[in-house]
C-alpha cells in the first residue's frame, strides 16, 4: 500500500476517495520509566530507547491507518499527517490521511 503525505501519487490516477482515515498508538507511562531508567544513553545527547519507543508507536500508528484504508476500501493513502502530542503523562502519536483507490 502507498502511504504518502502528498495529495496525490506521481504517475497514479486517483479514481475514488473513501474518506479520512486516522491510526493512534498510546504510550504509557510505563514506556516513560523504562525509558529514563536507561538515562546513560541521553549522556550522549540522545536517547536510542526513546527513540525506538518512538519509532514503534509511529509504526503502530501507520499500520491501523493503513488496515482502516484497506477497511474502507482503499489500496492508499494521500496527504498523510503524523502527531505527536504528550497527554497526562502519555504520549499519543496519530496519522491521519485520505483513502483512496489508485489505478
Amino acid at each position: 500500500m502507498i502511504v504518502t503525505t502528498t495529495p496525490t501519487v506521481e504517475g497514479k490516477t486517483i479514481s475514488a476517495y473513501h474518506g479520512v482515515v486516522v491510526g493512534e498508538a498510546i504510550l504509557g507511562a510505563n514506556v516513560f520509566r523504562d525509558i529514563f531508567a536507561g538515562i546513560t544513553d541521553i549522556i550522549g545527547g540522545r536517547s536510542s530507547a526513546y527513540e525506538q519507543s518512538l519509532a514503534e508507536a509511529r509504526e503502530t500508528a501507520l499500520r491501523e491507518l493503513e488496515e482502516r484504508a484497506v477497511a474502507k476500501g482503499g489500496n492508499a493513502v494521500v496527504g498523510v499527517d503524523l502527531d505527536y502530542e504528550v497527554i497526562n503523562n502519555m504520549l499519543m502519536v496519530s496519522a491521519s490521511g485520505t483513502a483512496v483507490t489508485i489505478a
